[in-house]
């Protein structure tokens, strides 16, 4: 009876501090300290034995590298996070988007298209493979992945942003702050008024840009693109040690750094 409350306990309290572990990485990662959030997902993942949650944990972890720019170390998690579960669309959209991010289009599109099989209802894969369609120049398929995220999400916003961006990308800008006044009309949220910059921007509207751009922080402070746009605008006007301050923030607020390398080689110019 003794060895068997015994093995209750210690049953309980592993249990326990597997639960501390897991409150751990999640509040690190939560809080955007991502050297802390990859050490602790590293430790779950690699003492989990259920394959579901240990490759629940191996993608976290990617996530976690990814944003500290450790780009190939994120590769090889989410690697490890398929082997774990091949059945996750989870891990099928980081692969996606890491490789779109990379330039790697077609492994891209190839893992995304598998990340679909399994929820063919999955907004962010749609959106991430009409980025990169976009990017191929096929703005046809752009705009069709788009509108399918509206059969099942009618009120998706960054489907409705995203097919004002492909006018705004195409050249029409007009048309693009069009589709924006009207969203912004409909529900003025961060996100509207930080596209909504970007087109004034393009515009050549910095007064209009730059007061949009700091609408958006003033509704969500930590939206990493409105301040990696409020850098874009400040660049161009001149303001380059401001611009480089909101090049910081955006990245303390999860933004990936890599992909700001050409923007901060204006910082070390100064």
């Amino acid at each position: 009876m003794k060895k068997s409350l015994l093995f209750t306990a210690l049953v309980f309290s592993s249990l326990y501090f597997y639960a501390q572990d897991k409150k751990i990485a999640e509040d690190c990662f939560q809080k955007a300290d991502y050297k802390c959030a990859e050490e602790q997902y590293l430790k779950l993942a690699q003492s989990e034995k259920i394959q579901k949650l240990q490759s629940e944990y191996y993608n976290n972890l990617g996530t976690a590298q990814r944003r500290l720019g450790k780009t190939t170390s994120a590769f090889k998690s989410y690697e490890s996070a398929l082997k774990a579960n091949p059945m996750s669309a989870a891990v099928y959209a980081n692969l996606g988007s890491i490789h779109g991010q990379k330039g790697n289009k077609q492994a891209a599109i190839d893992y995304l298209n598998q990340g679909l099989k399994l929820e063919p209802e999955n907004a962010d894969m749609y959106l991430t493979r009409a980025k990169i369609y976009e990017n191929l120049g096929k703005k046809d398929l752009a705009a069709k992945d788009l509108n399918q995220i509206l059969t099942f999400a009618p009120d998706n916003i960054y489907a409705r942003t995203g097919l004002a961006n492909l006018k705004k990308n195409s050249g029409d800008l007009e048309g693009a702050l069009k589709d924006y006044n009207q969203l912004i009309a409909e529900k003025p949220e961060s996100l509207l008024y930080s596209g909504r910059g970007d087109v004034y921007f393009k515009l050549k509207r910095n007064k209009e840009a730059l007061a949009d751009v700091n609408k958006a922080l003033a509704i969500d402070p930590k939206f990493s693109q409105a301040h990696v746009n409020k850098a874009l605008i400040l660049f161009e006007t001149g303001k380059i040690k401001e611009a480089c301050a909101s090049l910081d923030k955006a990245v303390s607020m999860g933004y990936e750094k890599p992909l700001l390398l050409e923007q901060y080689a204006k910082c070390e110019k100064k």
